[in-house]
């Protein structure tokens, strides 16, 4: 098998590659990428996951799972990184969210940028693919087979449900803000799986930013909030009133479990176990 995988390599790295990225623009290499900064969390775990972390020279900031990635160089935020640092790096690829600022600058430099930012479960689904090809790695061995593992992740994590916490209405907040996940977005996404309905609506958004008002009167069944930041939080105007926040029908998830839920890429199956544990636990029972 490893002579096997090493022939593969060998092959692998001599094919030109040809993609389209979330631009719609074509993107073509004599070869897969050896050299790779990644400007997005999402797609350095996705990179990661797939096998290729070893081929990640530069990341952003934030990304920092796996722990290997924390011993790269940081070049800054993914929407505005450091340029200068980027092109130290010599990279043969810059992964990027399709909103970063720096994408034109970089290519402009004569740099390879592929833009890619997931926001529902199929766009995950389609990213895997996408950089599967970018890395030269066949299908059923990469973005096939990591998607079947998500997947299979979420659907257990929704059979680990009991019975009392299913059908439950609740409210997602991503930050402070309030900034909500709504039904449209890949959180929404994964609670619709997990058999809640979602008190923010796909008409306002994936991420909409909220009057705390709102909150109040759809006075949700269970609050879930991620705290990425670890720091004190006090209550939103009007929000003792809630049924659920004088029930304690709240979790708040600490730094690491917010981010695990709020990246859109490999980890989403620990995402959704964390959100069935917040629903059982606070709806009478606990997730099998």
């Amino acid at each position: 098998m490893l002579v096997a995988s090493l022939l593969y390599a060998g092959v692998a790295a001599a094919q030109p590659v040809q993609i389209t990225d979330g631009r719609g623009r074509m993107v073509r290499l004599p070869a897969p990428p050896q050299r790779i900064v990644s400007l997005l969390p999402s797609l350095s775990e996705s990179v990661c996951a797939l096998g290729a972390c070893a081929r990640l020279v530069g990341v952003d900031r934030y990304s920092n799972w796996p722990q290997e990635l924390t011993r790269l160089p940081q070049v800054g935020g993914g929407l505005d990184p450091n340029i200068e640092a980027v092109v130290a790096l010599h990279p043969d690829v810059v992964l990027a969210s399709v909103s970063s600022r720096a994408t034109e600058r970089l290519e402009a430099l004569g740099l390879t940028v592929v833009a890619l930012e997931p926001k529902t479960h199929a766009q995950v689904r389609q990213v895997l693919g996408v950089l599967g090809d970018l890395l030269g790695i066949p299908p059923a061995q990469g973005a096939e087979r990591l998607w079947r593992e998500i997947d299979a992740g979420v659907q257990a994590a929704a059979q680990s449900l009991p019975a009392s916490a299913r059908g439950a209405r609740v409210y997602f907040e991503v930050s402070r803000g309030p900034y909500a996940a709504s039904a449209s977005s890949f959180i929404g996404e994964t609670l619709q799986r997990l058999g809640a309905r979602n008190v923010v609506p796909a008409a306002l958004g994936p991420f909409p930013r909220l009057n705390p008002e709102y909150v109040v009167r759809a006075n949700p069944d269970v609050i879930m909030l991620g705290n990425r930041s670890m720091q004190a939080r006090a209550l939103y105007p009007g929000w003792e009133s809630i049924p659920a926040v004088r029930a304690q029908r709240v979790c708040v998830f600490d730094a690491a479990t917010s981010e695990l839920i709020v990246r859109p890429g490999p980890r989403m199956a620990e995402g959704a176990r964390a959100m069935a544990r917040c629903l059982a636990d606070k709806l009478g029972g606990r997730a099998q």
